[in-house]
């Protein structure tokens, strides 16, 4: 993202939004390949907002800018789009459909006040759109959805909505039908307006006045809308006229419909072609028109940046400064570049700021406060950044050159230092090794650069397995990642990720350490004699001494312990340390001048080796639980994958209606792809965590 990357012909500085009353933020949501990046473009070309249509296969479009997604043909970042309609700026958040990327997803729904889910006219809705929809009403986020792609050849827009009545529920309303003339959808009919739209003339709709629906299924979709905005109308006298046959102002049901769809109570469908400009319009205006302001979005709550003093702020321009990195990239040419949604306050240029990010250490992340200074302030188009005076609270911007600020970090006012919690982000579940080929320097600077940008993202440097290991979301995220390191010119590969075992002893033994050294002068001198015996898993290591006569001094006796620890670490065999014994001293001998404490370490893990020589050792794997959260359609599948993992189930249990949770142990061997195994075996409906569990010995 850059000012040399502004493409199709957009200008460099554009106005600012001065109300968030005129301010709409709306995040599209949807499976990969339902047209969500192709119907933006259409928008930004219906509004002039570019000059001329990219395409996802030429690899052209404004949100689709990065390499990989140009090469996939499929979004692989959250990309911001903002427009004007109506005296109305429309910031449309473009994210990604494929499970690997639910990060930016996230960061999309955080950045938004309403959710615009564009379905295929083509397709049914899956179930991992469920899933987002369900997400959405927990939290009260309005929503709408779009049929896309009416315009080919196997699509049904009837069907295609009542797919999403059967998956969403019956809040979900038709706004217009479409009709169609020669097989194909060249008009809208709107049920709240009574007009019709004709296109086929072009990309501009002729509209015609029609009092009454054309058909019996219009009137009967006319009647549910009409019954779904009066029920969320606060005018308790609509009921009352509807049911007496009143014909109700059509000023007065839209405004009814954006309160109705704002409370969350109902969701209007509209049909669209973004080949053919089918519905463009009518889109626009129903957002400007249905969907809530950011006056209306209830903010999250505020601390300071030790987590005290909660507090609740407004959508106030004039409010204190609080804003939040949704987004961060860096550019060739610019450096770091950070997308924010300014939720209150004004952000001006040439002013500092105080950047805190917390919460986020287990993912390699550490918690940091900084003072920066905002530079220029620039609206985000895709790649493109072009200036603007400032950004008032509800209002999308990108700030450069904020060297400390990581997405999920607040920007507030040094006088005033406030902290977002940041939202809620699935654990990335997919190992993957990696090396630099000797750049190590190079690796680990690119390597912070992505995590700053990306908190789905964790890195583990195993002191076990000596690795540098990247947890990802999933296959096509590791393939992205490891493509954003070798364009930052990193020599970077992959290699096999090793699980870090462990050894314990199989029965109870006796050992023998006897160290001598005499090389001339001053000698080395020690013997100690242990016992040792096996403890229960995750019992640890216990050390006791039942010396008697001074065998062994009082200070000698630490160095035994310290010695049989050492060994413990090391193992007997390369990288497998020895855990859950007791060690006891029970005997030894030292000499009067050459006995010392290095003596003494050396012969307590001599008689550490005597004694596993004797007692034999045993292989202890490590193994997880895991708890799979699987539609009832897939769970035989996962209990017959989960058994051949060596997986024990330790229980199953009702979710929600048609689901089921799945909780077993498996060795952490068996999991290396798992992320992508369970995604394959539930068609991309299932999702897992997993946690430590213990160890376990290996099967022979």
């Amino acid at each position: 993202m850059g000012n040399k990357r502004t493409g199709n012909g957009q200008a460099q500085s554009v106005p600012a939004a001065t109300d968030p009353a005129a301010v709409r933020n709306v995040v599209l949501v949807g499976p990969s390949g339902s047209g969500k990046t192709t119907l933006v473009e259409r928008l930004l070309a219906t509004t002039s907002t570019i000059s001329r249509r990219g395409s996802v296969t030429e690899g052209s479009t404004v949100c689709d800018h990065e390499t990989a997604a140009v090469e996939q043909q499929r979004s692989v970042g959250m990309a911001v789009a903002p427009l004007w309609h109506r005296e109305t700026k429309i910031n449309l958040v473009d994210t990604p459909g494929y499970a690997d990327f639910i990060g930016e997803l996230r960061a999309g729904l955080r950045a938004a006040d309403a959710a615009l889910f564009v379905v295929a006219a083509t397709e049914e809705v899956d179930s991992a759109t469920r899933t987002i929809w369900q997400e959405c009403d927990r939290v009260g986020m309005p929503r709408a959805v779009v049929i896309s792609r009416m315009d080919q050849p196997r699509a049904d827009a009837t069907a295609a909505i009542e797919s999403c009545v059967a998956a969403f529920g019956s809040g979900v309303v038709p706004l217009y039908l479409p009709r169609y003339h020669g097989g194909s959808p060249t008009e809208l009919f709107g049920l709240l307006t009574g007009s019709s739209y004709d296109y086929s003339q072009g990309s501009t709709p002729i509209v015609r006045a029609s009092a009454e629906p054309p058909d019996e299924s219009a009137r009967a979709g006319r009647d549910r809308l009409l019954e779904g905005i009066i029920a969320g109308s606060e005018d308790e006298t609509l009921l009352e006229r509807y049911l007496g046959g009143e014909n109700i102002e059509e000023a007065t049901l839209i405004g009814d419909l954006e309160a109705a769809v704002a409370r969350g109570g109902l969701q209007p469908v509209i049909p669209v072609s973004a080949e053919t400009g089918i519905g463009m319009t009518e889109l626009l205006d129903g957002i400007v028109r249905a969907f809530p302001s950011p006056l209306e979005h209830v903010l999250p709550e505020f601390t300071d940046p030790h987590g005290g003093n909660p507090r609740r702020l407004e959508c106030d321009p004039s409010g204190p400064l609080a804003a939040e990195v949704v987004h961060t990239s860096v550019d060739a040419y610019v450096g770091r570049v950070s997308v924010l949604r300014v939720f209150s306050g004004t952000l001006s240029p040439d002013r500092p700021a105080h950047v805190s990010g917390h919460g986020l250490a287990e993912r390699g992340h550490p918690d940091h406060d900084s003072a920066e200074r905002i530079g220029h302030i620039h609206s985000p188009l895709g790649a493109g950044l072009r200036e603007v005076p400032y950004c008032v609270a509800g209002d999308l911007c990108a700030l450069t050159k904020l060297a400390s600020a990581e997405t999920g970090d607040t920007v507030s006012d040094p006088k005033d230092p406030l902290l977002l919690q940041p939202w809620d982000m699935p654990d990335p579940l997919l190992p993957m090794a990696v090396t630099g080929h000797g750049d190590d320097d190079a690796l680990a600077r690119n390597l912070n650069r992505l995590l700053a940008a990306d908190p789905t993202l964790r890195l583990d440097r195993s002191t076990e397995t000596h690795q540098m290991v990247l947890w990802c979301m999933g296959e096509a995220h590791a393939e992205v990642i490891l493509q954003r390191l070798r364009e930052n010119g990193v020599d970077v590969d992959t290699e096999p990720v090793r699980v870090a075992f462990r050894q314990t002893f199989r029965g109870p033994a006796k050992g023998h350490g006897r160290y001598v050294k005499q090389s001339g002068g001053h000698g080395q001198y020690a013997v100690c004699d242990i016992e040792v015996e096996p403890l229960e898993r995750g019992a640890g290591f216990e050390f006791a001494d039942r010396i008697v006569g001074g065998a062994v001094p009082k200070q000698f006796i630490a160095s035994v312990e310290k010695g049989v620890r050492a060994q413990l670490e090391r193992g007997i065999e390369p990288e497998c340390p020895i855990v859950d014994l007791r060690v006891t001293l029970v005997d030894g001998k030292t000499h009067s001048v050459d006995s010392s404490d290095a003596a003494f370490q050396a012969a307590g893990a001599l008689a550490l080796k005597s004694a596993a020589e004797r007692a034999g050792l045993l292989t202890l794997e490590p193994v997880d639980e895991v708890e799979v959260h699987i539609p009832d359609d897939h769970l035989g599948a996962v209990l017959g994958d989960l058994s051949s993992r060596r997986g024990r189930v330790i229980g199953t249990e009702p979710e929600d209606t048609g689901w089921t949770v799945v909780r077993a142990h498996v060795p952490s061997t068996e999991l290396t792809r798992y992320a992508i195994n369970v995604r394959s075996l539930s068609s991309g409906s299932a999702s897992f965590s997993r946690s430590f569990a213990g160890y376990e010995p290996l099967p022979r």
